[in-house]
């Protein structure tokens, strides 16, 4: 079952996803930087936060493979079969 944060991104627009990717990527790496300068209360808040990061690339790329032709969608399948021969 999804969680409420993946039910979250999937009801956002495309621009409330990339503020919102915008906005944590740089609170991720002000906490980056305050982690490793002074040290942070809860350093599980920084997992936290990149995990935010992957849901919301995940959900742009999502909806970027659904909104592919079907011609882009086998050209994709012929270049991932090619991969996985080697």
């Amino acid at each position: 079952m999804a969680s409420n944060k993946t039910v979250e991104l999937r009801n956002a627009s495309d621009a409330d996803l990339q503020d919102q990717l915008t906005e944590t990527s740089a609170s991720l790496e002000k906490m980056k930087f305050d982690h490793t300068v002074n040290g942070i209360e809860n350093p599980l808040q920084l997992r936290a936060i990149r995990r935010d990061v992957a849901r919301i690339k995940t959900e742009i790329r999502r909806r970027e493979l659904e909104s592919l032709s079907a011609e882009d969608v086998a050209k994709r399948d012929r270049i991932r079969n090619r991969r996985r021969k080697k």
